[in-house]
């Protein structure tokens, strides 16, 4: 347990305090090596004066740079939000990545090289100036937590201008020594001329110099060569590129205070304006004019909706209740109430200031918000306006009853007095739908404010008895009968149910049985007639729609006896409907009363004197007619009853003479 808790209690979280303090301390090494290790090259009566005190603040620099590296080293990061406190991990992520090789670089010993060129030449220590990127993040980290972000932005453009001079002055400084101290106008003075033997005024005269070069608000000498004429170009060009930027930063600054401002309190410049437009002026232009005077005096946000409005629910909560939490507690409402009924509250509260004689809410008003008093103070009146009935202080509140729906509240949602501000008034507002979302989320809550809402319409004798009675037995009456639709509901659910299940089972039996139908039907033959009744072969089907060759009929049945014939006529044979709903042909019946095939009919036989008939025509393809029958001669007939000889049968459908045929 003690391995793995000790890598933890080492590991630095990069959103921490230790973390920030650190980093701010490295502010110090890092700005030393940059302003003081230029001024000890250009200037070596200074390097040679505090030799001891240079060395000892060098090393101590170097010191924290090594610290520095391993504070790296035990500084955890985040992997998906969670920060990854294992060092094992966090050391391969900073060996890997690209500061590493610059804070090594940082911290290389250059400082052997003075065993060479000696302590004069302080300029081998110049890769100390390699950890700005440490400076730049520890001014970022300090922008995001100090409360005047932007007092810190103009205060770093400054020190960025210093830097940049303090350089420039160096610079010419030793251009000078170079060229020769005192050779011309344009270097600076040698030591002749009196206080220029002390470091500090040979620094103080090329820091002014440098600011007038960079600055361009004074003139400057003349250059006389041609490194002189290069400085100063290299120099006015810079403060080209410095005036440009320190223009922008500034103007940034300016737009983000302005913007702050227009975020926290309201413009009154519109509402000036489209009073002017509309030519209303007078007291009540001064009455808007005081209001938003009023708000940025007393610091007063009525849009906090707005400036929240980014944070997410449970931060923005955090910041609401911090911030309004005590004086919601001085509500006598909510003093009994728990903390999570307020802090629901707090996020749907608004803030409203009323200022001198301006009525909040009037008598008879439909009302769609209660208020608390956060301060100032109000005043109940009368009808007429001015005579106060009641004042109103810090902590209490009114306007519950016209959102409460209380059983017997003779006034309804009708606000039931003249509510005036005296003074300039902070209530929190709180609308009718916000209420009901938090009172329908904690029962108990809306259970003692509807109980003091009833106690206050008893005093005000604005509370029917009787009517709240009779609206508790109907309310009683309405559950019980939405109980018993509940009740028949479940029973209809339960039958429906159940006839969509047997609907489902007849529908899956019919498929089945539709299913067995179709295979047999398959296995079936299209057009076989069978050997029985002596017909010949099968005929071959015709596809469907088309009209193939004439079915050929075989032999049939040889015929008996000659039948005795009556007197009667024999009857014509009925005809049979069609497969698409008409009427087709007559079907021919066998001699045992057999049907033949249906649904084609032949041509008319034609008839013969005294009832004979001619032969049978041939039977064609389906709708086709034969060939017309041939009449034969006439049927000699005997004596009553008796039939004469058999006719002899030919081919299929004709008849001979002498017979009958097969019975249609």
């Amino acid at each position: 347990m003690a391995s793995a808790t000790i890598p933890q209690s080492w590991t630095l979280d990069p959103s921490g305090d230790w973390y920030y303090w650190w980093i701010s301390t490295m502010v110090l090494p890092v700005l030393y090596n940059w302003i003081v290790l230029v001024c000890r090259s250009c200037f070596p009566d200074l390097q040679e004066q505090h030799t001891v005190l240079w060395l000892s603040l060098d090393y101590l620099c170097d010191a924290l740079y090594l610290l520095d590296i391993a504070v790296r080293l035990h500084t955890g990061f985040l992997e998906d939000g969670i920060l990854v406190r294992d060092r094992g991990r966090i050391r391969r992520r900073y060996l890997r990545s690209s500061s590493f090789p610059w804070d090594v670089a940082a911290v290389l010993p250059t400082d052997l090289l003075y065993l060479r060129l000696g302590l004069a030449v302080p300029a081998v220590r110049a890769n100390r100036c390699l950890r700005a990127p440490r400076l730049f993040e520890a001014f970022d980290r300090r922008e995001m937590r100090t409360a005047h972000p932007n007092a810190f932005r103009v205060a770093k453009l400054m020190l960025y201008v210093f830097v940049t001079i303090h350089w420039h002055g160096c610079l010419y400084f030793a251009l000078s020594a170079r060229l020769g101290l005192g050779t011309d106008t344009w270097v600076c003075p040698n030591a002749s001329r009196p206080g220029f033997a002390r470091p500090l005024r040979q620094y103080l005269h090329s820091f002014y110099f440098s600011t007038l070069v960079l600055a361009t608000v004074g003139d400057t000498p003349e250059p006389q060569r041609e490194e002189e004429f290069l400085f100063v170009t290299a120099g006015f060009l810079l403060a080209v590129l410095g005036f440009a930027t320190i223009t922008g930063s500034i103007g940034s600054v300016i737009s983000n205070m302005n913007a702050a401002d227009a975020a926290f309190y309201p413009d009154p410049e519109p509402v000036r304006r489209y009073l002017r437009e509309q030519g209303v002026g007078g007291r009540l232009a001064w009455r808007v004019a005081h209001w938003h005077q009023h708000l940025r005096a007393q610091r007063k946000l009525p849009a906090e909706q707005a400036v929240l409005r980014h944070l997410p629910p449970g931060l923005r909560a955090e910041v609401a209740a911090s911030v309004h939490l005590p004086a919601l507690r001085c509500v006598g409402l909510f003093q009994s109430w728990e903390r999570g009924v307020l802090r629901q509250l707090v996020l749907r509260l608004r803030p409203q200031v009323f200022g001198p004689g301006e009525f909040v809410c009037r008598r008879g008003d439909v009302g769609h918000e209660m208020y608390f008093i956060r301060e100032g103070r109000l005043a109940v009146v009368a009808e007429d306006g001015v005579t106060q009935l009641a004042i109103l202080g810090e902590g209490l509140y009114f306007g519950e009853i016209s959102l409460i729906n209380i059983k017997g509240n003779i006034a309804g949602n009708r606000r039931t007095a003249n509510i005036m501000s005296i003074g300039y008034s902070d209530l929190f507002c709180l609308s009718k739908e916000d209420l009901a979302e938090v009172l329908a989320e904690f029962p108990s809550a809306r259970a003692m404010m509807e109980a003091k809402g009833r106690e206050l319409l008893l005093r005000m004798g604005k509370l029917d008895v009787h009517a709240e009675a009779a609206a508790a037995a109907a309310a009683e009456e309405a559950e019980s009968w939405v109980q018993a639709l509940e009740t028949a509901l479940e029973g209809l659910q339960t039958r429906a149910a159940r006839l969509l299940a047997q609907l489902e089972s007849s529908a899956f039996k019919l498929a089945l049985r539709v299913e067995r139908l179709e295979c047999r039907l398959q296995r079936r033959p299209a057009w076989g007639a069978g050997p029985a009744w002596g017909l010949g072969p099968a005929t071959p089907q015709r596809p469907a729609g088309g009209l193939g060759p004439p079915r050929v009929q075989g032999p049939t049945k040889a015929q008996g006896p000659p039948r005795v014939q009556g007197p009667a006529m024999p009857r014509g044979p009925a005809q049979g409907p069609g497969p698409a709903g008409g009427w087709g042909p007559p079907r021919a019946q066998g001699p045992s009363g057999a049907q033949g095939p249906s649904g084609v009919r032949g041509p008319p036989r034609a008839q013969g004197p005294n009832g004979a008939r001619g032969p049978q025509g041939v039977q064609g393809p389906s709708g086709a007619q034969g060939p017309s029958r041939v009449q034969g001669p006439p049927r000699s007939e005997g004596p009553r009853g008796v039939q004469g000889p058999p006719r002899a049968r030919g081919p299929a459908g004709v008849r001979g003479a002498g017979g009958t045929g097969p019975r249609r």
